[in-house]
């Protein structure tokens, strides 16, 4: 089974996506908010319009200076709703953070741009670890190997921890992932129209419709 998540904070494309029923719901950070114009001041607004939307699942993103400070902030976050699963960075206090958030629900451990962070994440017993696919192929590294070598480390461990693979570019990134083991992933609205973009397909279908209509 293949969960897919809406990775934007822009409420018409967040609908649009919900409504096709095929999305379990949306991921959000600091970045996503910002780029629709949104703070950290919206996210109340945002978890319960997302959650009247139809997601059944909202990842909010916890921050502070210190593994209490990020707990703290992400049990409050999780008073919004019971649908909400809290995200904490891949720093040392983030992974604290996530060990004690463990303890009472899920929780992401995100911006993970190495294979070897999956080695403390999993101690954490964090529920998903989120590796930033596009971001790594920026940064000189191949994202998709890198998330093939983290499937497999908790493969070969017996890990619980599940992969929600963000920062992703085109579909075949996603297909490639797929063939790896990855049953989560997130990405924007443009990805989700790229699936549709085949000329192929779409010849036929124009096809089918004209020869369904003489």
């Amino acid at each position: 089974m293949v969960s897919l998540f809406v990775d934007s904070a822009n409420r018409a494309d967040v609908t649009r996506l919900l409504k096709t029923g095929l999305f379990t719901g949306v991921t959000t950070n600091p970045a996503i908010l910002d780029k629709s114009g949104l703070t950290s001041r919206d996210i109340p607004d945002f978890v319960h319009w997302a959650t009247d939307a139809g997601a059944k699942q909202v990842f909010v993103q916890s921050w502070g200076k210190t593994a209490n400070e990020i707990a703290e902030r992400a049990e409050r976050f999780r008073l919004l709703g019971p649908n909400i699963t809290v995200k904490v960075t891949a720093s040392l206090e983030g992974i604290i953070a996530a060990k004690s958030l463990a303890q009472t629900g899920s929780v992401l451990v995100t911006a993970v741009y190495s294979a070897a962070q999956v080695i403390p994440i999993m101690a954490s017993d964090a529920t998903f670890i989120a590796p930033f696919v596009g971001r790594m192929d920026a940064g000189g590294r191949s994202g998709v190997a890198e998330v093939r070598s983290i499937q497999l480390a908790i493969d070969a461990a017996g890990s619980p921890l599940q992969v929600l693979a963000g920062s992703l570019r085109t579909p075949q990134q996603i297909l490639e992932l797929a063939h790896a083991g990855v049953r989560n992933v997130t990405f924007s609205p443009s990805v989700w129209d790229a699936f549709f973009n085949d000329e192929m397909t779409a010849a036929s279908v124009d096809q089918f419709e004209q020869l369904a209509t003489t």
